[in-house]
């Protein structure tokens, strides 16, 4: 059972991070393709920084689990955000 919430949270902050994620190459591409925001981001050495700001929406959803007394699907959204900083550090190495 407790997997099985921790799993929906991580599900959760995936969705979210890739809503964020499209909601800010959206926002900042000028209007220009999803798929080309992400391409010109990634020649340009920014990636890492469009996927952090993107990752702001599992801020939300952590604290309405958080609200609801959700506990174990607040640390899955939890341990999204940790993955997606870790990965973005690796990102912003090379």
């Amino acid at each position: 059972m407790i997997k099985k919430e921790i799993f929906t949270g991580v599900l959760v902050g995936l969705i979210a991070n890739a809503i964020g994620l499209f909601l800010t190459a959206t926002i900042l591409g000028n209007g220009d393709d999803f798929m080309t925001v992400l391409k010109a981001a990634q020649d340009e050495g920014f990636l890492g920084k469009l996927i952090s700001i993107g990752a702001v929406l599992n801020l939300i959803a952590f604290f309405i689990f958080i609200k609801k007394k959700q506990d174990y699907r607040a640390r899955g959204v939890l341990l999204v955000t940790i993955f997606i900083a870790v990965f973005t550090f690796i990102i912003n190495l090379n």
